[in-house]
């Protein structure tokens, strides 16, 4: 028997998907379940239905998500988990040719230290660093406090990687931002697209990685197994079997959020 659903407000990946949809001149059919129905919380066919389950982990980093057109609309669409877990999570959708200017907003926010995720061996190598700033911006003075060290806030291009890097030359206002490369030593386990390159990650792993580089390993690893209860999920379903709510997936996700 399925939790029962979160009663959670939208998200910055649920309202853009919203908004996407308003736009559409005609509806986008995903498949499965009756007549295509897939639960709003968490686009998987009610019977596998997992916002019971949703993780939420406070976080002092945020992560900025650039969506490529159909990517919100898509159910395998790992985004929407970054979204679930991550409290100060932003979703744009991209466009060559115009920029919200709420993403404007936001990258010139202050408190925020932007750090745009992608392959170091694509961009001149002055812009690019493997580790995320930890130290306080300034040095303490007699009568003044010390200034807070920026929050990090990941942009990561959720796109296939022939539009990911086509986003990253195109979008003139990330330019001025540091490149975080990320060098991670494990192969994906993401299951539900295929990747021509075994180091291509699904964007919830991205996440995961570059939340473990700003020191938050608990919404790092709550991240991964979320992600591998969603797939469970959607794999159960997509050949119509339960899910196992007792399985090593669930396990792994009740141990990291025992405590919350």
């Amino acid at each position: 028997m399925p939790p029962a659903t979160s009663s959670a407000l939208p998200h910055a990946v649920s309202r853009l998907r919203a908004a996407r949809l308003a736009r559409s001149a005609k509806p986008f059919l995903a498949r499965g379940g009756p007549r295509g129905e897939r639960c709003p919380g968490c686009r998987l066919v009610p019977s596998h239905c997992l916002c019971g389950v949703h993780p939420m982990v406070p976080t002092r980093a945020g992560v900025c998500l650039l969506m490529a057109d159909i990517e919100p609309l898509k159910p395998s669409n790992t985004g929407w988990l970054i979204a679930d877990v991550v409290p100060d999570t932003f979703a744009f959708g991209w466009a060559r040719t115009e920029v919200d200017p709420a993403l404007l907003t936001l990258l010139a926010d202050p408190q925020w230290q932007p750090y745009v995720v992608f392959p170091g061996e694509f961009v001149a190598p002055e812009r690019v660093v493997t580790e995320v700033a930890m130290d306080s911006v300034a040095v303490p003075r007699a009568g003044v406090e010390p200034a807070l060290a920026k929050r990090p806030l990941f942009i990561l291009l959720d796109a296939t990687w022939p539009e990911a890097r086509k986003m990253f030359r195109k979008s003139p206002y990330i330019d001025r931002f540091p490149v975080l490369s990320l060098e991670p030593e494990q192969l994906s386990r993401y299951r539900l697209r295929r990747s021509r390159r075994d180091d291509h990650f699904c964007t919830s792993e991205v996440a995961g990685l570059c939340l473990d580089l700003a020191g938050e390993p608990l919404a790092a690893q709550t991240l991964q197994a979320y992600l591998d209860v969603f797939t469970h999920h959607y794999l159960q379903a997509k050949h119509q079997l339960p899910p196992d709510w007792q399985g090593a997936e669930h396990e792994r996700l009740r141990s990291l959020t025992a405590g919350g």
